[in-house]
């Protein structure tokens, strides 16, 4: 019994999302990942090498899964973003935006990872682009409660 809600209700929230591309051979692959959405795009970081954007250049046929999940109040949305996916070049201010909705203020940010993992200014960062051609939502916040959604509505 599906039960819609509005996507930006998850999409606002800093969780985790699964990429879900194909290998060539038609195997699999799911990968998690930190997101932005602008500009009705869902946005994942990667780099020109990675093995995601390795794998869209050949299929672009993605989906991208979010979870929003806590047990102790009975929450459970799911949301679905399913389409092509593009990989666009790195966009510095589009990724300082991303870091700062998972890790804070700049000033907070642990200077090591920003750097050395993140590295905002790699000629070879790249972003994937996701503008959804569907997209599913399922809030199932009643399996504590019963019948009733767990979760308010607005």
């Amino acid at each position: 019994m599906p039960t819609a809600f509005d996507p930006m209700e998850v999409l606002s929230l800093p969780l985790m999302a699964n990429l879900a591309t194909v290998t060539p051979d038609g195997a699999p692959r799911n990968a998690p990942v930190w997101f932005a959405w602008e500009d009705d795009a869902i946005w994942m970081l990667s780099e020109k090498t990675a093995s995601s954007a390795r794998r869209i250049a050949i299929n672009p046929q993605v989906s991208v899964e979010i979870v929003h999940y806590d047990n102790a109040v009975g929450l459970l949305r799911h949301l679905g973003l399913r389409g092509t996916a593009t990989i666009e070049p790195m966009n510095p201010a589009l990724f300082r935006r991303l870091l700062h909705r998972y890790l804070g203020p700049e000033e907070s940010q642990n200077d090591w990872f920003v750097t050395q993992i993140a590295r905002i200014d790699d000629p070879d960062g790249r972003l994937i682009r996701l503008a959804p051609d569907t997209i599913f939502t399922n809030d199932v916040s009643y399996f504590r409660t019963g019948p009733t959604l767990a979760t308010p509505r607005g």
